[in-house]
């Protein structure tokens, strides 16, 4: 345009210029300020720019350029950003932004959009972003019109109150957690635990809200992230009892454990202690009364091909691998404080789990003693009954059964009693045999002729008074030592109660009632006694499918 032209254009838009500037800074002094510079910025564009067809559009998509870079320079925060000028910016696709200078605007608001509820996001976006009618909009929600013109009115001032604050993320936007490990303590559902807790976000997520309740935008601020990601996400850990719903607010249904390393010292030298009392004297009295000869206890378990025609007897170490966890986790129930049951802290979730889930954070910097007694690949004590029998067993770091089997035991353990019980009136397919020679439960020799001659490779107690007896045996040795137990889980106990929030702390009374009995550290540390002063020896190969796996009467 020639300068006369471009002279006179700016002169009959400097009043409505200042006027926009002044409704829009915090002083006289800023507003003379900022037309002065729209108008500097569009006599520059002007007198190199041939192709302006809309004058007005072209003034004001400077006049907001302008102003953006003056909220930038100011304050930073976008505050007193006009929505709907900004939201017009964006939703019109033939306006002519200056990029750079729009970026951080458009950015903001997108970013508070995603702190709406989720019907105000749905109307929000429809209406500015899409350019539908409200009327359009409230067919489609099924709501009335005034409805939506309220839900516009109330985003208004929810995207204003946001623009005007200062975000700041905790530290896990940037040093997200990450699960050292999780258990359960009941069944299993269909669904894995993997399943839930498959990405960082969940993680972070739950963590956020181990001690403290809060809302989904609070949760947002602490991770950094679009609020809509974590309502997805809340809403499907709430809907699994993983996280609880106050009002507005979550708050997490499960302990996440964050140990210290004094805590894990004094956790080691309890089992440690308790456990080199309890294993030497149980080990000690199985092998000098004689009762690993009993006929009752039955075990085929050899590295050895199935004879044809003489059953096998599995050695006494392997067959200790079994009774020993066994007595240790179920002897003394007599002995055991059970004021708090299963159903008042487990959680029945849709898939049809019925749990105690757990989770543990540790720090990478942790120190432990060299003694440390660390629980590799363990998943147990574990047991299925079939209202007759049950499979009880452990996995560990000496067995060999695939990875994850834990997962699947309630299925596996189900059909296992279902076919030894078959096994003794009636005949396995070929298919059957196989399924338990794969998994280690049988060997078997010779030609199939609708049955293999086959042995058990795990233990069986037969009878009931061979089960009373050992599990007598175990519990007259908790009673000799219940004294130095108590002394050692008490001052555990308390300090491991103070770290849990005060919603869970019902839920970390009833695992503490187990300590010394159906306990996986306590085995563990039982095992590792032994095998230390060689009274365990360590399996062989052939012995690592079947080992610690025993079935017994109910």
């Amino acid at each position: 345009m020639n300068r006369h032209d471009v002279e006179k254009t700016i002169s009959e838009n400097l009043k409505p210029v200042f006027g926009f500037a002044l409704k829009r800074c915090k002083s006289i002094h800023d507003a003379e300020d900022l037309s002065q510079e729209i108008a500097v910025r569009a006599f520059r564009a002007l007198l190199i720019k041939d192709d302006v067809f809309d004058m007005e559009k072209f003034i004001w998509t400077v006049a907001h350029n302008a102003l953006s870079n003056y909220y930038r320079d100011t304050a930073r925060s976008m505050v007193g950003v006009s929505i709907d000028e900004v939201s017009d910016l964006i939703a019109d696709p033939d306006c002519e932004l200056d990029k750079d200078d729009n970026t951080e605007s458009i950015r903001r608001l997108q970013t508070e959009i995603a702190y709406l509820s989720k019907l105000q996001r749905r109307i929000v976006i429809a209406y500015y972003f899409e350019n539908r009618r409200q009327a359009d909009i409230a067919l489609e929600l099924g709501v009335p019109p005034g409805t939506v013109k309220w839900h516009l009115f109330e985003a208004k001032k929810e995207l204003k109150r946001g623009m005007d604050t200062m975000r700041k993320a905790s530290e896990l936007k940037f040093n997200p957690i990450k699960f050292h490990s999780y258990n359960i303590n009941g069944s299993s559902g269909t669904k894995s635990l993997d399943e839930f807790f498959r990405s960082a976000l969940s993680q972070n997520i739950a963590y956020c809200v181990r001690n403290t309740s809060k809302t989904v935008n609070e949760i947002a601020d602490d991770l950094g992230v679009s609020p809509v990601y974590v309502e997805t996400e809340a809403e499907f850990l709430e809907e699994y009892g993983f996280l609880q719903a106050q009002k507005d607010k979550y708050i997490a249904g499960f302990i996440i454990s964050e140990p210290t390393a004094e805590l894990l010292t004094m956790q080691n030298d309890m089992y440690k202690r308790a456990a080199g009392l309890f294993a030497n004297d149980l080990y000690d009295e199985l092998i000098s009364s004689g009762i690993l000869d009993d006929p009752d206890i039955w075990c085929g378990q050899t590295d050895d091909p199935v004879s044809l025609t003489q059953t096998p007897k599995a050695d006494r170490n392997f067959i200790l691998w079994s009774l020993i966890p066994y007595i240790a986790a179920w002897s003394g129930e007599k002995l055991m404080d059970k004021r708090i049951s299963f159903d008042e802290v487990a959680t029945i979730r849709p898939d049809g789990a019925h749990n105690i889930f757990q989770a543990s954070v540790v720090s990478d910097e942790m120190i432990l003693p060299e003694d440390y007694v660390y629980m590799k690949n363990w998943c147990g004590p574990m047991w299925n009954g079939n209202g007759k029998r049950i499979l009880w067993q452990i996995d560990s770091e000496w067995s060999d059964r695939g990875e994850h089997h834990g997962f699947q035991y309630s299925e596996d353990a189900r059909r296992i009693l279902g076919l030894y019980e078959r096994a003794f009136n009636d005949r396995l397919s070929r298919d059957e045999y196989a399924w338990l020679a794969e998994r280690g439960y049988i060997k078997t020799n010779g030609e199939y002729d609708g049955q293999f001659k086959s042995a058990w490779q795990i233990v069986v107690l037969a009878s009931d008074e061979i089960r009373d007896k050992l599990l007598g045996i175990g519990e007259r040795i908790k009673a000799k030592h219940r004294a130095d137990f108590d002394a050692l889980k008490t001052p555990y106990a308390d300090a491991v109660l103070k770290s849990v929030p005060d919603h869970l702390k019902k839920v970390k009374e009833y695992e503490l009632q187990y300590i010394f009995h159906a306990d996986g550290w306590f085995i563990l540390h039982c095992i590792t006694a032994l095998l230390k002063n060689n009274k365990l020896k360590a399996p062989t190969e052939g012995q690592k499918k079947s080992l610690t796996t025993l079935i017994a009467n109910i």
